[in-house]
């Protein structure tokens, strides 16, 4: 047990946990000269549509609107949760089956919170959003990393990825679709396969949803469709529609499962903000012009600067993750990432994403407004020699 006169006066998992997991480099970029464009942060250039920004709320319009509100959320919000859930997703819910939380990393923490005891394990389909590793370790419990978008061509193959690193400590399967970083879209039959799978063993699953709304190929499918008993579907409001400082995300599951997120949240965050949720509220009434628009922009984003750099476009998503291992010098990923700091691009390491992605780096093609994003994209193409 840490004491503060110890060599080590910390928590072991909080101290296993990065703090700059995006870019080892960011603390070097307040003291460059030149443009830096952060293609390393998964976030947009926009700003919300007009309506759902914070000068577009009033406190006569709105009032309570920096008050305390319901610790669940908002009801106005939650009701329009609930039927944007059952119209766009096919999942059947109820107001007992939403939990709005502090952003989708707080709706994470709380599930793992709620779902997992010290010591036992969460698997993780990698390469991963680099977050959701800190998040189970902050919970003690154990992340398990299951190499998994670059290996895995079927169905079947996916069952035997999971199954592999399953053990009698684990208790939940994390599962992101469309992937950050990798930009794939897992299919429809590979997730009613992993949600059998995971009711066969009597497993939780997370599935992380944020990117629903971008993708470029196929469809978006929920998990939850196959196992609704057992998933705790998370949602944001930062990606889709550019709210990522308001701090609004969502849970979907069973009412239990809800119940017991809930507790976490109200002694972690206590609720989200209000003002944010009154925004989030507007997004989903006004938001879909705008996230029609921004969908259009981001796919041709993504677009182009595959074709520069040589890989696939993505499905979906914001990211394309790119071998550079060729490029490493030494087995080190850091000097191509100072390179790229040199010509005014900052890249996330693949690492952040899993043990055994040295040799990678993630881009975030809607980070910065599209003509930066394909000049920076040239520049990383060029020190590539692609």
């Amino acid at each position: 047990m840490p004491r503060p006169g110890d060599a080590r006066p910390f928590s072991q998992a909080i101290s296993q946990v990065g703090a700059s997991v995006f870019s080892p480099l960011a603390a070097r970029v307040a003291a460059a000269t030149h443009e830096v464009v952060p293609l390393h942060v998964g976030d947009t250039w926009l700003e919300p549509f007009v309506g759902g920004r914070m000068q577009d709320l009033r406190v006569e319009d709105h009032p309570g609107l920096h008050r305390y509100g319901p610790t669940a959320g908002l009801p106005e919000l939650v009701d329009a949760i609930v039927e944007k859930v059952r119209r766009s997703n096919g999942l059947d819910a109820d107001r007992d089956r939403v939990l709005v939380t502090g952003g989708a990393t707080g709706a994470l923490a709380c599930a793992v919170a709620a779902l997992a005891d010290p010591g036992e394990e969460v698997l993780i389909l990698a390469p991963f959003w680099p977050l959701i590793r800190g998040i189970v370790r902050t919970g003690r419990a154990v992340p398990v990393e299951v190499p998994f978008f670059d290996r895995v061509d079927s169905a079947e193959d996916a069952l035997a990825a999971v199954e592999a690193l399953r053990t009698e400590r684990t208790v939940a399967l994390y599962v992101s679709t469309p992937s950050n970083p990798t930009g794939r879209v897992i299919p429809t039959p590979w997730l009613e396969a992993l949600a059998g799978w995971a009711r066969a063993h009597d497993l939780w699953v997370l599935s992380d949803e944020v990117y629903e709304s971008f993708v470029y190929r196929g469809e978006h499918v929920s998990m939850a469709r196959f196992a609704p008993e057992r998933t705790a579907s998370v949602f944001s409001f930062s990606k889709a529609y550019g709210m990522a400082g308001s701090r609004v995300g969502y849970l979907v599951g069973p009412a239990p499962l809800v119940a017991e997120c809930h507790k976490a949240g109200v002694h972690t965050f206590y609720h989200a903000p209000t003002a944010a949720q009154v925004a989030a509220r507007e997004a989903l009434r006004d938001g879909a012009e705008w996230l029609a628009r921004v969908r259009d922009a981001y796919r041709v984003a993504g677009e182009d600067a595959a074709a520069v750099l040589g890989v696939p476009a993505p499905e979906g998503s914001c990211f394309l993750f790119l071998d550079v291992r060729e490029h490493l010098v030494g087995g080190d990923l850091m000097p191509l990432l100072e390179g790229c700091l040199e010509d005014g691009l900052l890249l996330a390491p693949g690492a952040s994403s899993g043990a055994g992605y040295e040799g990678y780096a993630r881009l975030c093609f809607t980070s910065a407004p599209p003509e930066q994003v394909a000049q920076a994209v040239r520049k990383l193409a060029r020190r590539l020699g692609r």
